[in-house]
């Protein structure tokens, strides 16, 4: 393995070890926390603003930056999706996200940040959201118009 490929591996380790602790400092873990911010007709709790405004204002100036890149420094080119429109598939997945965000108080990233602890419901959730995933990749995508 070159230099490059195992410096990737490391940052990639290290983004993801940050990006895992960020969500449980924040408290994006704690799915009771997720859930109350959602409620909005009931106990909401803001708190979540914060953790939402502190991730666009260290994204935004990243996303300015990587714009004026010609590549990233471990990467020949940057992996951008092709699509940029608004169409009824992206608009029905981002509903789907959405309910079982609000359902659960788990979306994958903080899910599976969780897994760590070991607790059963966190182990079948991540479990069926990877079902899911598989499903719709070999069943269910093939037979969709592009």
């Amino acid at each position: 393995m070159n230099t490059r490929a195992m410096m990737r591996i490391v940052v990639a380790l290290g983004c993801g070890a940050l990006f895992g602790f960020g969500l449980a400092l924040s408290g994006m873990a704690d799915p009771a926390r997720v859930l109350g911010f959602l409620n909005l007709a009931g106990d909401w709790d803001p708190s979540l603003i914060f953790v939402l405004g502190g991730a666009v204002g260290v994204a935004l100036p990243c996303v300015l930056l990587q714009r004026r890149l010609r590549r990233p420094l471990l990467d020949a080119g940057f992996h951008l999706p092709e699509k940029t429109g608004i169409d009824r598939r992206l608009v029905a997945g981002s509903a789907l996200f959405g309910v079982g965000w609000g359902l659960a108080g788990f979306c994958p990233g903080p899910a599976i940040a969780t897994l760590s602890l070991g607790l059963a419901p966190v182990v079948l959730f991540v479990a069926t959201m990877a079902a899911g995933m598989v499903l719709f990749d070999r069943v269910i995508a093939p037979r969709l118009p592009c």
